[in-house]
């Protein structure tokens, strides 16, 4: 079956610097910028954190990285300046960013261990995760707090883990990749980043008068009447990765008929984790349950968004279906659910989410019976290098409540494949490992099916 490890399989300590802002290196704008109204969603509004691990270099013995990095972090900001900024709330909780120049939050450490001994512990959720980023008390808040908090930690017989939490507001998987990557131009010699960063967040804003014309299943409000929806103790929670390496991924492909056409391999491995998760939760099967499928609209066909722009930029169309078709019907029915979804996006369905916040001043996402994922495969952590090489494992330091990512990873074994984090609560987990077990050594569909949707 899919593999998964535990945050308890290993214990290592960490001795950390006391905490340090790091400014631009050079003056920059005072000013007060409007972050888009795709930004600035309720559901936006969290902490995002990331990690990279990166193994020793020969061509770079003597050099420190954490030296090298803290003095590319201050030169990369002259140009994305904002991130050293800290928000703030307008009319109507409208966010900006007050470009203070106050800086990012960094930490210096040092590991005791080696990025051998780690293993496969270095897919979510690694051990001693609090230790590789400290939450620097009072830093977590949205507004006021530092938007960007990095932890790079040295590792025993060279190697480093580069740590960073994120305030999501400000950019997105898309555009923190192309940030790092000005932080390693910056640190390999380059006088500028490779491609200069790109603020224009009015392109993403609500048209005047704004106009909901599409139908928008992530944010419909939801009563749990029947109690089932999936409900979330965030202090009971217990987290996972699964690992889904050739052998799986293939279980699963062949369960599926040749009529349903091309699937890749995310949306094989999401539609799985939807129905496993519906399953072990129990839900009542006539209740509505939804996938939200983050879609990245960069590069789309009818979006203006020039290269270097860096806000987030993506939306969230919802699957919907009652929870007993989901469990009963063939992984087929998920995944036909989930294309027709990512269909719905378009210039103007993204148009219409800027709208909608706009109108219903801005609602979070839709929670109970909700389940989001989000594909970062193609996004590029690991391949961001600051002169040590690419990351052996670079994404999602772990899940989010009700928020999973797929992400590349490569186990100990040299096995290729992808890894999901997820929390569910204690006794949810147990079903939903037992569901996934039986559906990664599955090799025929439960029964053919036509005409499902």
């Amino acid at each position: 079956m899919a593999s998964s490890v535990s945050s308890a399989a290993l214990v290592f300590s960490v001795k950390r610097c006391d905490p340090e802002f790091i400014r631009p290196a050079k003056p920059t704008p005072r000013e007060v910028k409007q972050l888009s109204d795709i930004d600035d969603q309720e559901g936006v509004r969290f902490q995002i954190p990331l990690i990279m691990f990166y193994p020793s270099n020969p061509l770079m013995k003597g050099k420190d990285p954490v030296k090298v990095i803290r003095e590319a972090l201050g030169k990369a900001l002259v140009y994305y300046y904002p991130f050293a900024g800290r928000l703030i709330e307008g009319e109507n909780r409208k966010l900006m960013v007050d470009c203070t120049g106050e800086g990012v939050l960094f930490i210096e450490a040092d590991a005791d261990t080696t990025l051998e001994n780690l293993g496969d512990a270095i897919q979510p959720m690694c051990p001693c995760f609090e230790e590789l980023l400290y939450d620097v008390p009072g830093s977590g808040e949205i507004l006021g707090s530092p938007l960007i908090l990095i932890q790079v930690t040295r590792l025993r017989y060279g190697g480093f883990v580069f740590a960073l939490r994120l305030n999501h507001t400000i950019t997105d998987g898309a555009g923190l990749i192309q940030f790092l990557n000005a932080i390693s131009d910056m640190a390999k010699g380059l006088s500028a980043p490779s491609i200069l960063p790109i603020w224009q967040r009015e392109l993403l804003n609500a048209r005047n008068p704004p106009l909901i014309t599409r139908m928008h299943y992530e944010y419909e409000e939801v009563n749990n009447t029947n109690k089932t929806l999936m409900a979330m103790d965030e202090n009971n929670l217990v987290h996972r990765s699964f690992f889904f390496g050739p052998k799986e991924i293939s279980a699963l492909r062949n369960q599926l008929p040749s009529s349903l056409g091309p699937c890749s391999t995310f949306e094989v491995l999401m539609a799985c984790m939807w129905k496993c998760r519906t399953i072990a939760f129990a839900v009542d099967p006539d209740e509505v349950v939804r996938l939200s499928c983050i879609t990245n609209i960069r590069g789309k066909p009818g979006f203006d968004l020039p290269p270097g722009y860096y806000g987030n930029a993506f939306v969230y169309p919802a699957s919907i279906t009652k929870a007993g078709m989901l469990c009963t019907y063939p992984l087929e029915y998920a995944i036909r659910l989930l294309k027709k979804a990512k269909a719905e996006m378009s210039k103007e369905y993204v148009k219409s989410v800027a709208d909608l916040m706009v109108i219903k001043g801005r609602p979070p996402f839709t929670l109970p019976g909700n389940y989001l994922v989000s594909d970062v495969t193609r996004l590029g952590f690991e391949d961001v290098d600051y002169g040590w090489g690419k990351a052996v494992y670079g994404g999602a330091a772990r899940a989010l409540s009700i928020i999973s990512f797929c992400m590349r990873f490569k186990n100990r074994k040299g096995e290729e494949g992808k890894v999901i984090p997820i929390c569910l609560p204690p006794l949810v987990m147990e079903r939903f490992e037992h569901e996934l077990k039986r559906m990664t050594n599955k090799v025929k569909p439960d029964r053919p099916t036509t005409s499902m949707l």
